[in-house]
């Protein structure tokens, strides 16, 4: 028999579980963790349609791809680098066309190519420091998904087995996914910081953070809340749990 609080601690823990999880998710598909403002866009013309092929089809390269962000109101997320181009409606140049979103996608393999302390030298130096960092933005996240879902699993199993034991397990991988989450934000913001320092973002351009990272942001601390329900709820019931068996060999 499960005392009320302990099952209401349970609830509130897997919705906010399963919100943090709905956040994350969103977060590692989207592209908006970081976006650039350039005032000139509109201006570019024949030069946006260049920087837009070689952004597309031109060889993977951080420099090249990092400047057409900059230029063209790109954003980068975990898997996406996107940039905002005028379509090409018509033949001839209109004098306010309309804007449409480009976004190509990192390939696992790219995702793992070393980052250099020159952008797009690879005779340079590699920077390990940059290097790790990207590999660990966009890891965390998924190792956050796997140990939810490992925890979902094991509370299926005590659900099962009519066991409030492995309740505690389930907290201690919350708090770990937790954990994954916000180190793949700050593994994030570091690697952008790190590359402005190599890349100077041109005149007139501004650059903030996106609600992509927001989103992974929050999922921190509900995954935090979640876990902390989940070791409260085992460890009361546990407690109250032996208080009772020794009051009836008592």
């Amino acid at each position: 028999m499960v005392d009320n609080r302990y099952a209401t601690a349970l609830v509130i823990g897997s919705v906010l579980s399963l919100l943090a999880t709905v956040y994350l998710s969103v977060a590692v598909g989207t592209q908006h963790w970081y976006q650039y403002s350039s005032p000139s866009v509109k201006r570019e013309g024949i030069n946006a349609t260049e920087l837009k092929g070689e952004f597309i089809n031109g060889e993977f390269d951080e420099k090249m791809y990092s400047d057409t962000m900059f230029r063209l109101n790109g954003t980068l997320g975990l898997w996406w680098r996107c940039i905002l181009v005028p379509s090409q409606s018509h033949w001839f140049q209109e004098p306010d066309p309309k804007m449409e979103t480009q976004c190509v996608s990192f390939t696992l393999p790219q995702q793992f190519n070393p980052k250099y302390k020159s952008p797009g030298n690879h005779n340079s130096e590699e920077d390990l420091l940059r290097t790790y960092l990207w590999r660990c933005q966009f890891l965390l996240p998924l190792v956050s998904l796997a140990l939810v879902f490992l925890s979902g699993l094991v509370g299926v199993c005590a659900c099962l087995c009519r066991s409030f034991t492995p309740t505690l397990v389930v907290g201690v991988l919350h708090f770990l996914a937790g954990l994954c989450s916000l180190g793949s934000v700050c593994c994030f913001l570091a690697g952008v910081d790190l590359l402005h320092r190599y890349s100077t973002l041109p005149d007139g351009v501004q650059g903030s953070l996106g609600w992509s990272l927001y989103l992974a942001l929050i999922s921190f601390p509900l995954q935090m809340m979640a876990a902390a329900l989940f070791l409260w709820a085992a460890r009361s019931h546990s407690k109250n749990y032996t208080r009772m068996t020794a009051y009836r060999v008592a």
